[in-house]
């Protein structure tokens, strides 16, 4: 396969997503149809000579088909109890057979290192365990949820999370996280929209390489890096009506568009593992998927590493109708390309029958355990397989809760600001605080451990702002509770606002209402929170609404009456400090949304890079694509988010504006700048946004495309130039060849440059 020329990540974000063939596709051959149970046996991908492959080759000439189907199995582990409690019999006995390959959930120096003493010391070859966890957005010290991360289009935030939470996981015994999750979805009321990036492959496949390289680092076996896991293979963010575990019906050009850039990224940037999803792909589930998890991943990508079930995901196949038992579904996931079964055990009950019958052959099976043994030598778990005790993190440092902090107020989205209410000054006499988060610690998010939630739970918005100002009078109330109607204790809340300078309403989500398995119907606040805003709105006293969420919420009708809204998502465990710092100015906002915010739920999927219609949009026209009762667009478009001063982009300009196909093929690239300046008084962040749109293509393009971004500081009257490069990935598509094409076509190409999807700076390129 010929493959682009890709180019460095530029350090604030701006780079290709993927790389592709142009104009060619693989080699029909090496693909096969997407079917689930075929007759036909995908086959091992050929595998590239790589460290530890001479260890590897030596070890599975000694190891029994029992001992290499243990190395398929991953047994979970309780988060509170050690080797010889309840409910660890059978990951002791396993381990202690050679028939175990990994562990997920257990964690602590000490527990970790008498479960591995059991595989090490006590089974016949003495192979080390593999022990994984869900460190999702951080260990002890939890930092933003992804989604909040992405809003600050600076992939450093992404790194510092994963830098810090692979040290403190390393040091309690966890060698990988199951992280980064690189779903791209349409779809807010999916709950794991929290855990993924947004609408966007571009910012998606940024932020995902980054976080990859950051946990895994230049060397795996480091005290303080653990292997990175791309989740989840793939499309699952285009689960049918937002709700977990559901059906994906995706077209070859969208799949390879839209849901594969992120996990290419990750695959360029070395990712050790990567998890297949939950669902279906046109009608196949993805855990039995040859297409994607072996002719795309494994053959077409070259990834030698890792493929890991979902938990109990191969049983499911069951459920979801393509196998009829426990041996069908082991055979169905081997053979398109699983190497490791999380939870169920189907592989290493029903293995070595199959084997035996022929319907797996025994060559997949040691590729399978090849790909787990050699993670293994990689991360040093054959030299040094126990960790330090002495050295293990207990608690957050004041560094990572720093880190924590900046990264939260970094990832903060002013969405409206009327009348600069903020940022309040610290002279300001009296403050009220008011809703359900104002005094909460459910401000860290969806996944976070459960030791980790009540040890350490978030800063919150009081106690943060009466150590911001502390000569200040700061009153509570809570009005209404994060759910339910009661709304006996608004009058209370709005007495507190009357009495006020000013008045902080803090409202959202719950953490449990994101997340996996939290779909929602309805994306509104919860409960009675609108009538508390709206009834602080009715006193007249200035006042602004901080949101904390775990995805877009429709704002409704309090919108219009709200001057101020701080879009601060689930900002983790310096929660309150960070609103506070972004509140009272100490940290100028300048994140930008990752997602578009609908107005209503009736009109998801609503999103900046969709497909134009030959109806577009005219509002003099009853017969174009629209709703007859809402305005068009989103509330709140892709990219948007306000700053405490202001900034003018000026219009892109090209380095040439004509190019031939060919050059573009050969690796050249066309250089777009803009120049930004800060028109206010204050210093400030701006994030610099690149889309395309090519106008006739093959296939109809969307309207337009995210293809690089720059965060820039700028002190009051400071201007800077900011650079992008366009090659051939910018500026092609991938068509519904399900062997792979990638084309790259003559015509204009449009280039928009501002701060949103609504850019309107543009200038045109021509490809010949």
């Amino acid at each position: 396969m010929s493959g682009l020329r890709r180019r460095s990540l530029l350090a604030a974000g701006g780079t290709a997503a993927t790389a592709g063939l142009l104009g060619t596709r693989a080699d029909p051959a090496r693909a096969l149809p997407r079917t689930a149970g075929s007759a036909a046996d995908a086959g091992v991908p050929a595998h590239r000579p790589g460290p530890y492959d001479g260890e590897v080759r030596a070890l599975l000439a000694r190891m029994t088909l029992e001992e290499k189907l243990g190395q398929l199995q991953q047994l979970p582990w309780t988060y509170d109890t050690g080797p010889g409690g309840p409910g660890t019999k059978e990951a002791e006995q396993a381990a202690r057979q050679g028939r175990l390959g990994s562990v997920l959930n257990i964690f602590g120096a000490r527990a970790s290192n008498a479960l591995q003493k059991i595989a090490v010391e006590e089974s016949r070859l003495g192979i080390p365990l593999l022990f994984g966890l869900d460190v999702i957005h951080g260990f002890w010290t939890t930092f933003p949820i992804p989604l909040a991360q992405a809003a600050s289009f600076d992939p450093r935030v992404a790194e510092r999370d994963a830098e810090v939470s692979a040290k403190e996981a390393r040091s309690n015994g966890v060698h990988w996280t199951f992280a980064p999750m690189m779903d791209v979805t349409h779809e807010p009321r999916w709950g794991r929209i929290a855990e993924g990036n947004g609408e966007d492959p571009y910012l998606t496949a940024t932020f995902a390489a980054a976080k990859v390289r950051a946990y895994q680092g230049a060397d795996l076996s480091a005290a303080d890096r653990i292997a990175a896991c791309a989740k989840h293979f793939v499309a699952y963010g285009g689960a049918e009506g937002g709700r977990d575990y559901n059906t994906v019906d995706v077209s070859e050009a969208r799949l390879r568009n839209l849901y594969l850039p992120p996990f290419k990224a990750a695959v360029d940037a070395g990712v050790a593992t990567v998890m297949a999803s939950f669902n279906t792909i046109g009608g196949v589930p993805a855990h039995a998927d040859t297409h994607t998890l072996t002719d795309i991943l494994k053959r077409e990508w070259s990834f030698d590493g890792v493929v890991v079930s979902d938990w109990n995901g191969v049983r499911e196949l069951i459920p979801h109708g393509v196998a009829e038992d426990g041996a069908q579904a082991a055979r169905l996931a081997l053979r398109a390309g699983v190497d490791m079964e999380m939870t169920s055990t189907t592989m290493v009950t029903y293995g070595k029958r199959l084997v035996r019958e022929g319907r797996i052959s025994e060559q997949r099976v040691d590729d399978a355990v090849s790909r787990i043994l050699r993670l293994k030598f990689a991360l040093g778990l054959f030299a040094r397989p126990y960790v330090d005790e002495g050295g293990e993190i207990g608690a957050p440092t004041p560094d990572a809760r720093a880190a924590a902090r900046t990264a939260a107020a970094r990832s903060m989205v002013l969405l409206k600001n009327e009348r600069g209410v903020l940022p309040v000054g610290r002279s300001v006499g009296s403050i009220a605080v008011v809703g359900p988060f104002g005094d909460s610690g459910d401000l860290l998010g969806t996944w976070v451990m459960p030791p980790a939630a009540q040890k350490f739970p978030a800063v919150t918005v009081l106690d943060a702002v009466r150590k911001a100002v502390p000569g200040s009078t700061v009153r509570y109330e809570r009005g209404v509770a994060a759910q339910g109607d009661d709304t006996s204790g608004i009058p209370a809340a709005v007495a507190a606002a009357r009495s006020a300078a000013m008045t902080f309403v803090v409202v959202g989500e719950p953490a449990a209402l994101s997340g996996e398995a939290a779909a929602r119907s309805d994306i509104g606040l919860p409960g009675a929170q609108e009538k508390l805003i709206e009834a602080i709105a009715r006193t007249g006293k200035p006042f602004a609404v901080v949101l904390v969420n775990g995805r877009p919420l429709t704002v409704g009708g309090w919108l219009d009456g709200a001057p101020a809204v701080l879009e601060a998502w689930h900002p983790g465990i310096e929660a309150g400090n960070a609103i506070a710092d972004v509140l009272f100015g100490r940290v100028d906002p300048g994140g930008k949304l990752p997602v578009s915010f609908p107005r209503t739920v009736g009109q998801i999927p609503i999103h900046y890079n969709h497909e134009n219609t030959g109806r577009p949009y005219d509002p003099d026209d009853k017969f174009t694509s629209k709703y007859l009762d809402l305005p068009d667009g989103p509330r709140f478009p892709f990219g948007h988010g306000l700053s405490y001063t202001t900034f003018r982009t000026g219009p892109p300009a090209l380095s040439r504006d004509r190019i031939p196909v060919s050059a573009l093929r050969a690796g050249d690239t066309v250089e777009v700048a803009a120049t930004v300046t800060n028109t206010g008084s204050r210093q400030g962040d701006e994030v610099v946004q690149l889309y395309v749109h090519d106008r006739a293509a093959t296939i109809a393009q969307p309207v337009r495309r995210l293809r690089g971004f720059w965060r820039v500081t700028l002190a009051p009257g400071g201007s800077r130039t900011v650079r992008f490069r366009l090659g051939a990935e910018d500026l092609g598509f991938w068509t519904h060849d399900p062997h792979g094409e990638f084309l790259l076509e003559p015509g204009a190409i449009d280039i928009y440059v501002g701060n949103s999807s609504a850019a309107e700076g543009r200038c045109t390129l021509s490809l010949t």
